[in-house]
């Protein structure tokens, strides 16, 4: 049996879909934080003991810390652009010690480089829908402290995997959910993103049929709202910050279809969206803890590349940089 383009796109967001909704935990081993036998140091609460630690924000007795990687010239009122990450973990669970080495990486290179901690349901009972929260304030924060961390606030890149990239794309893509003690005038929208095979797609899309309507309902009480409100593809209606989208051709736990819809869209509206495909790489095939660490360099330099040509990174690494991508 042989499949037209539509209906592969159609079965692929099914798939993906009823799969966010049905295995979190396959979301989470998967970016390799809550596995059986995991590495330590993806404990929580985080021990990073190279990374200064604030509080960006609190909630009842709940508090968030970013974990802030600073290049070695670094003073309080450079004006150096800013990378922040979010975990992945299907919104469940997760540690900031997921991107730890790529913000040893980026410190190096210069940046201010940030790896944040967010509620997630297995701590706080939270849904979706606060993580997103916790992302906006997370920027919302870092452009409010922008002198006194050193940092360019009109140079602020958000970024993350799996359900972390999703936050990411929504501070980017989705209007609302900032909370209402903060002050809006502080932009939470980003500057740039890099999205590491994140989820975009979380409502049916239109004229394309075969969704679960059933199951779709069953998504909303994980995400807290209308699965509609919290997809980044289907709030995409305006020109975005500059995006790279970096995704393994064979997940199947977020499928390639999805990221390549974003980016046509991305790309109809103006914006700079690009998308970095790689072909036989499953979900998490980025992370430098899966063995296999060739797809954590390439995925770096990468966004290296990107960053080198909005003027964030200067054009060449030298060697301390590039001795963290080292095995």
């Amino acid at each position: 049996m042989t499949f037209s383009h539509r209906e592969f796109v159609r079965c692929s967001i099914s798939t993906a879909l009823l799969f966010i909704l049905l295995c979190p935990a396959q979301a989470q081993t998967t970016d390799g934080v809550a596995r059986k036998g995991a590495n330590p140091s993806r404990s929580y609460p985080p021990q990073i003991a190279d990374a200064n630690q604030e509080i960006y924000k609190k909630i009842g007795d709940v508090e968030l810390k970013a974990y802030v990687f600073n290049p070695d010239d670094w003073k309080p009122g450079d004006k150096r652009p800013a990378i922040i990450f979010f975990f992945g973990g299907g919104w469940r669970s997760g540690s900031p010690t997921q991107f730890e080495h790529h913000c040893r990486y980026f410190a190096a290179r210069g940046m201010v480089a940030i790896t944040a901690d967010y509620r997630v349901a297995s701590r706080q009972d939270v849904r979706a829908v606060a993580c997103v929260a916790d992302a906006k304030s997370a920027i919302r924060w870092l452009r409010n402290n922008a002198e006194r961390l050193g940092v360019d606030p009109a140079k602020v890149v958000a970024a993350g995997g799996s359900a972390g990239g999703h936050i990411a794309a929504a501070t980017g893509t989705i209007k609302g959910f900032d909370e209402s003690d903060e002050d809006s005038s502080i932009s939470s929208i980003p500057n740039a993103m890099a999205l590491f095979n994140p989820a975009l797609v979380l409502a049916p899309v239109e004229g394309l049929a075969g969704f679960d309507a059933k199951k779709l309902q069953e998504l909303e009480p994980r995400l807290g709202v209308p699965p509609a409100a919290l997809s980044p593809y289907h709030c995409l209606t305006e020109k975005i910050a500059p995006t790279i989208i970096f995704h393994g051709e064979a997940d199947t736990t977020v499928p390639f279809k999805t990221a390549e819809l974003f980016t046509e869209r991305a790309q109809q509206l103006g914006s700079h969206c690009e998308l970095k495909g790689y072909a036989g790489q499953p979900h998490g095939f980025f992370n430098r803890s899966r063995g296999n660490e060739n797809y954590f360099k390439q995925t770096v330099m990468e966004l290296d590349r990107f960053l080198v040509e909005l003027n964030y990174l200067p054009s060449a690494a030298d060697s301390s940089a590039l001795e963290l991508l080292a095995p």
